[in-house]
């Protein structure tokens, strides 16, 4: 059975986080595994506050997991703080896993700030040099990379300075500046545009289905690329059959 890990947030209304990439997961035909960086207060209208579990419970829930069962691929989500980095990198090296997917959730889709300015620094020095595929959107792609991304040309830029901080591919999602929904996916040699539909409403957790997608079909054995092109059709299927439940944003029908 070709496994993933999801390491991330638990969010109380299941549209993303921990629930969510469980549910993209079991889509796909993969068994998914969940390690828990934090609990948070959020529902479909917003998230209210963000609680980072210990150091060494952290810890701990990866390295009972993983002296047992070694993940085809896995992904990360909200990563909160230094420590929590600092112990996610190690044991990457450690336990010799590959496929890594992060989602670089720096700022919720409500404005809330939920990664500290000493965790993106530790994420671009030893995360990312351990990374497949780094999937932020243009407020963090300019977060991480240092450059303001206004134009096209920026994305471009900011995606070699990213892909020059060691990870193998670069997928800076948000089609907006172009009033569509194409992403840029840079792995060192091309830039390739991946279009897609851009739907109206707002939808909790696409970032989170999109990049669990992603880690899914890596460890199902597609190149990074095709794990890609293959998420985005998977975002594309959720959003049309989103469902509304509660007084904010849809969820992804997954």
């Amino acid at each position: 059975m070709v496994t993933a890990l999801t390491v991330a947030g638990l969010d109380p209304c299941g549209g993303a986080g921990i629930a969510a990439d469980l549910k993209v997961f079991n889509a796909l035909g993969v068994h998914g595994m969940a390690v828990a960086t934090s609990l948070t207060a959020q529902n479909t209208c917003g998230v209210e506050g963000v609680y980072a579990v210990s150091g060494d419970i952290f810890q701990r829930q990866l390295t009972v997991l993983l002296d047992d069962i070694i993940p085809n691929a896995l992904k990360t989500g909200i990563l909160c703080n230094a420590e929590i980095v600092d112990i996610l990198a190690a044991i990457i090296r450690k336990y010799k896993l590959t496929n890594l997917v992060v989602d670089p959730v720096a700022v919720s889709s409500s404005g809330k700030e939920v990664l500290t300015m000493d965790a993106v620094d530790v994420i671009k020095k030893d995360l990312l040099p351990l990374t497949k595929v780094f999937t932020p959107n243009i407020a963090e792609a300019a977060l991480f990379s240092g450059i303001a991304v206004n134009t096209e040309a920026d994305i471009r830029e900011a995606a070699a300075v990213l892909h020059g901080l060691g990870c193998e591919a670069v997928l800076i999602t948000g089609g907006h500046l172009t009033q569509s929904a194409a992403d840029t996916y840079y792995d060192g040699s091309e830039f390739i545009i991946i279009d897609g539909t851009l739907y109206e409403g707002s939808y909790h957790g696409t970032g989170c289905v999109l990049s669990a997608a992603i880690a899914a079909n890596i460890a199902l054995g597609h190149s990074a690329l095709e794990a890609i092109q293959r998420a985005k059709r998977t975002v594309d299927a959720a959003i049309i059959y989103a469902y509304q439940i509660g007084k904010g944003m849809g969820l992804l029908y997954v």
